[in-house]
């Protein structure tokens, strides 16, 4: 078992006009999408990680002003936190599933708490995860005003919402590069900190809120034609989703 952080590692995926970037980081990752000098982001990492958002932004090339609009994979702390100070410093709207809106909004939380994570608390990866969330924000519930999807969702690089309730009863999954690639959120992961399984899995149930309709997503996964994985967290997973999502299923 090897704890440590590791640098910020940013991927590509090119498809016509537009270019897809999966930022992955130790905790959690997020996603950029290009298309000519306009961006789309979906999610934005913990509160404390919104300096490293900017910083992925300049590293491809392109300005956080670039940002024309960001998607919400769901709204937990770990993917809803940094968007939170970017959308009011830099003006962008905030999207998301529409039952997932209310929750973005903090009317609600579907969320893990300390009765979800005190029973493995005792575990090494759950010690280590703590050690590494709690400075990044992880007790917040600030929320944010997101907006419903609109129609049509008219968003640099083309993002096509994918229903994928269960992690959170509104969560959603996205197509991007012309569907080559799936977002997938935490409805289908390759890694986690806490979890000793590599490649593609489940999440851990204490962080599910309803395990039974997300593991029928997963099953639904299991349908598409994507053939990369730019998953909520763990690496860039290559190869057919669809076998990515049936091997989670074998495995968790």
């Amino acid at each position: 078992m090897k704890f440590g952080r590791r640098p910020m590692q940013i991927s590509r995926v090119d498809a016509g006009s537009s270019t897809a970037f999966l930022v992955h980081t130790d905790v959690v990752n997020w996603v950029l999408l290009q298309e000519g000098s306009d961006l789309t982001l979906i999610d934005g990492g913990y509160p404390g990680q919104a300096a490293a958002v900017v910083e992925s932004i300049r590293t491809i090339g392109r300005r956080p002003e670039d940002i024309r609009g960001a998607l919400l994979t769901h709204a937990h702390v770990d993917h809803l936190g940094g968007l939170v100070s970017l959308s009011a410093r830099y003006g962008f709207d905030v999207f998301a599933d529409p039952i997932e809106v209310a929750h973005a909004r903090r009317d609600y939380l579907q969320q893990a708490g300390p009765g979800d994570i005190v029973p493995i608390a005792y575990r090494p990866r759950v010690i280590h995860w703590l050690a590494m969330v709690m400075p990044l924000g992880v007790l917040s519930r600030k929320g944010i005003d997101a907006h419903p999807f609109p129609s049509p969702l008219d968003l640099p690089g083309r993002p096509v919402p994918v229903s994928a309730h269960g992690h959170t009863d509104g969560h959603s999954a996205y197509l991007v590069a012309d569907g080559s690639v799936l977002v997938s959120g935490d409805a289908l992961v390759s890694g986690h900190p806490i979890s000793p399984i590599t490649g593609p899995q489940c999440i851990a149930h204490a962080f599910q809120h309803d395990d039974a309709t997300a593991r029928r997503t997963v099953e639904f996964l299991t349908s598409l034609d994507a053939t990369t994985l730019f998953p909520g967290h763990g690496p860039r997973h290559n190869g057919p989703v669809a076998e990515a999502a049936r091997r989670a299923l074998e495995v968790s």
